[in-house]
């Protein structure tokens, strides 16, 4: 009876040991690369809004300079191409005033030329101007000291907003001002109809803070020309800030670019929640699923668990039988038997760890079916969603390839000598390495001689060597990433073997006992110090060498050397150099 109660606690303990087992399994890899996708997914999202805001300016800042250029080149060329008395006819003046009318719809107000000394002497336009007294007008005291004049926008005499452009001419010894007033409703129409979302809008400022396109409420515009001055460098690019505005507090996004030779800036402002709106929507669609997903494994390690004990429990009986049956068969046979079982059990946890990672993968495309019927055609999230998704599906087939050649590996413990391809060994080693070194930020190069020969070794030994070598490199590159090259090349009778990294190298004084048993240079509980001992010892049993430099601050090379009596296919020699995936 005490057997019996002992049997079904130890059972109940073997199960909640699996279920915790595949529990940790199945969703520490699925929580990380989730963590992974949603992250690089929240700065590719943000990027692209960044990106776009700033596309924007810059395209509307273009489109803004080239109207200001085309109406001051169309009055140069007006002045260049017309004698001073023939402008100062109002009939001709009038009808040049009447071609530019005709040419650019209307966006010239009036023309009139002005003398050195202020005074308007001919007019053309809807307006009595003739003869009107510029001296004092800022316009005018700025426009007769350059070459050529926009000024700000102003309500002037006539008492409508508008703005000046002007060129300085010389006859007869006296300058005077060939100007034009641009039609401010034209000038506005460029940025008013501009809109991004549904808070986004844009406008023009000056230098002193004064809009120059129509006024917009709670706009605070002393803080962002105090942000644009204190920026350097901006005359040709844009400047993008994240900031709070008061007094409400709400987080908004504000693309500046100058204008006019830094006199203008250029502004477009949005709401930082409107434009992460989508964001946040496909977040918590991703999350929802993620915790059905979560909530599939749990049962799935349930079932799967249960199962499992019951098949270990009646192997158990089964044995204990023969055990009777069979008093002759040897404790060796005996525990040959378990080892086959604990064998069969791994395959069968593998089989099933891979099911649910399935199930995401057939989920990811439920989603995209989802978000098909949320109509997003047109909207700029759509290829980052779509983009997602199939990372997940990838990420998913890959936690599932990754399963299979781990139980592969772990399958391989026969010590036989046999003939072994070095580069075969390894490309699955930089393989099995790969998502250790994705996260590490460590790059894996392999770089192989074609048509090497074989070699007789261990394989399962060998893979113990080359992956022992590999783990050491990363840990010493964990923090601050790096390059681990795997080479393989053939010099004479031997086959050299090069497992090389540029991270932060090992000291002198620890080279010449590193392959000392238990000598180690890694922090207390990280290392046994038997590694290296062990990779030297199989080395030489098989006739070979290994050997390391390395230089402080610049990396580590391991050199392994191997005896081949197989001559080599061709010689013909092609080095390569892959990134492992």
């Amino acid at each position: 009876m005490n057997t019996e109660i002992k049997r079904s606690r130890y059972y109940r303990s073997l199960q909640r040991n699996m279920v915790i087992a595949i529990l940790l399994t199945a969703i520490t890899p699925t929580v990380l690369v989730s963590i992974f996708i949603l992250g690089a997914f929240r700065v590719s999202y943000k990027e692209k809004v960044y990106d776009h805001l700033d596309v924007l300016t810059r395209k509307h800042k273009r489109s803004i300079d080239i109207f200001l250029e085309e109406k001051l080149m169309d009055i140069r060329l007006l002045a260049k191409t017309n004698r001073f008395e023939e402008l100062t006819d109002e009939v001709i003046l009038n009808q040049k005033f009447n071609e530019l009318q005709r040419a650019f719809d209307r966006s010239f107000v009036d023309l009139g030329v002005v003398d050195h000394q202020g005074r308007q002497i001919a007019y053309a336009g809807p307006f009595e101007l003739t003869g009107v007294d510029y001296s004092s007008a800022q316009w005018f005291q700025q426009a007769i000291n350059k070459p050529f004049f926009i000024s700000d926008v102003f309500k002037g005499m006539r008492g409508a907003p508008h703005f000046i452009v002007s060129v300085r001419q010389d006859s007869g010894g006296k300058q005077w001002i060939l100007r034009a007033t641009i039609d401010f409703g034209e000038f506005n129409n460029l940025v008013e109809f501009l809109r991004i979302g549904e808070t986004g809008f844009a406008f023009i400022l000056n230098s002193a803070g004064q809009f120059q396109t129509k006024p917009i409420a709670n706009v605070n515009t002393d803080e962002l020309i105090a942000l644009f001055s204190k920026k350097s460098g901006l005359a040709e690019r844009s400047y993008l800030l994240t900031r709070k505005s008061s007094p409400d507090e709400v987080e908004v996004i504000s693309a500046m670019a100058p204008l006019k030779g830094g006199d203008w800036i250029m502004i477009i402002q949005q709401d930082a929640a409107d434009a992460f709106s989508d964001l946040k929507q496909t977040q918590r669609i991703v999350l929802f699923f993620i915790l059905i997903g979560g909530l599939g494994i749990i049962v799935a390690s349930l079932v799967v668990s249960n199962r499992l004990v019951n098949r270990i429990s009646q192997a158990d009986t089964e044995k204990e039988l023969a055990v009777r049956k069979e008093e002759m068969m040897s404790q060796q046979v005996i525990e040959t038997g378990k080892l086959a079982s604990v064998g069969e059990l791994a395959a069968g946890i593998a089989h099933e760890i891979n099911n649910p990672v399935a199930i995401m993968i057939e989920e990811a495309g439920w989603i995209e079916d989802l978000l098909e019927e949320e109509d997003l055609t047109g909207s700029e999230n759509e290829k980052e969603l779509y983009r997602a998704l199939a990372q997940i599906r990838t990420q998913g087939r890959r936690c599932k390839e990754i399963t299979h050649k781990l139980l592969s590996f772990a399958r391989k413990t026969d010590t036989r000598i046999v003939e072994i391809s070095i580069t075969d060994l390894l490309k699955e080693i930089a393989y099995l390495s790969s998502q250790r070194a994705k996260y590490s930020n460590v790059e894996i190069r392999t770089r192989f001689e074609e048509n090497l020969p074989l070699i007789p070794a261990s394989e399962t030994e060998m893979q113990q060597v080359f992956l022992n070598l590999v783990n050491n490199a990363l840990d010493a590159m964990e923090k601050t990433g790096g390059i681990i090259t795997l080479g393989a090349k053939r010099t004479g009778n031997d086959i050299i073997v090069t497992v090389s990294d540029n991270g932060p190298g090992i000291a002198d004084a620890n080279l010449a006992r590193i392959f000392d048993p238990f000598y180690t240079t890694k922090p207390v509980g990280k290392g046994t110090g038997l590694g290296l001992s062990i990779c030297y010892g199989i080395i030489k049993k098989i006739g070979g060498d290994i050997n390391v430099r390395s230089t402080k601050g610049e990396g580590a090379a391991f050199e392994l050397r191997f005896p081949v009596t197989q001559a080599p296919e061709s010689s013909e020699v092609d080095m390569g150099n892959n990134k492992s995936q």
